[in-house]
């Protein structure tokens, strides 16, 4: 790819940080879009050359612009930059979001511009570190045919991997990510807190080798990978975490019920747990959720 004046409208932690990584790659961020103080001062450390101006000064003054915003905002904020007439023939026209695609971008396409949809399947810190953490990465990617070419130059640049998703599909994409990343770090802070409620001063001690070795197996395995009272059968035990919960953090049942659920389905699907060997537990957990739902 040739290289490209950038314009980043949203300087968060993704779009800074994806602004910087493409500098590193010979770009030029020429300007970027820094509302909030944090969004300032991550520019000044991630962009420091660029000048920080208007969305729709920004969008004029790029060869590609860059959109990391929230999902909510997107169609707003493309629809405003073309009734600006920010946006001109044959710029392209880039957003990160996971769970949209390319309808979003209709009026970047009425404007004779290039619509591209790249989202990075990566959590952000919005600072340096997050330029060491990209080589590697897959970035979900929905082009015309034509700019193909031109977003795998990008990814490359960017140094990480394409996976194309197809425009009707980056919702159950995107869905994917969120359940996989944004739940397990909700389940995390759980198990610790639930850790401490035990007695137990430093669980983040506790919790690193058990779950880095669960990702790791699962990555490499899938459902053979799971172990625990569930996946046994054991009602007896399960029924005295239900319990426990109960009496210490009520609010952390409900996920529990719906995590072991899950994953009797799971393991009695892959044959790992006969049905008939199910039911005492399977009547545990019916019998615990009818207790929540009266």
């Amino acid at each position: 790819m040739s290289r490209r004046n950038i314009g980043i409208i949203g300087a968060g932690r993704v779009g800074a940080v994806l602004g910087a990584a493409l500098e590193r790659a010979g770009h030029t961020v020429v300007a970027a879009v820094a509302v909030s103080a944090a969004s300032r001062a991550r520019a000044e450390q991630l962009l420091p050359h660029a000048r920080l101006l208007p969305a729709d000064e920004v969008a004029a003054a790029a060869d590609l612009v860059l959109l990391a915003v929230p999902d909510d905002v997107l169609g707003g904020l493309v629809t405003g930059l073309a009734e600006t007439g920010a946006l001109r023939p044959g710029q392209i026209v880039a957003h990160t979001s996971g769970a949209h695609g390319l309808a979003v971008l209709a009026p970047v396409v009425a404007a004779a511009a290039f619509p591209l949809a790249l989202h990075p399947a990566m959590t952000f810190t919005g600072t340096e570190a997050d330029l060491d953490r990209l080589p590697g990465v897959s970035f979900g990617v929905t082009a015309p045919d034509e700019l193909r070419p031109a977003a795998e130059e990008l990814v490359a640049a960017l140094g990480g991997i394409v996976e194309w998703i197809d425009e009707q599909k980056r919702p159950l994409y995107h869905a994917a990510l969120a359940h996989g990343a944004n739940h397990l770090a909700t389940l995390v802070s759980e198990a610790m807190d639930r850790l401490r409620d035990a007695g137990v001063h430093e669980p983040e001690r506790v919790l690193a080798p058990l779950l880095g070795a669960a990702l790791d197996n699962t990555l490499r395995l899938g459902d053979a990978a799971l172990t625990g009272p569930v996946s046994r059968g054991d009602a007896g035990t399960v029924a005295k975490h239900l319990r426990a919960l109960d009496a210490v953090a009520p609010g952390s049942v409900p996920p529990y019920l719906a995590l072991a659920r899950r994953t009797a389905d799971r393991v009695i699907a892959a044959g790992r747990l006969r049905p008939i060997d199910a039911e005492p537990l399977l009547d545990v957990l019916r019998e615990a959720a009818k207790e929540r739902a009266v």
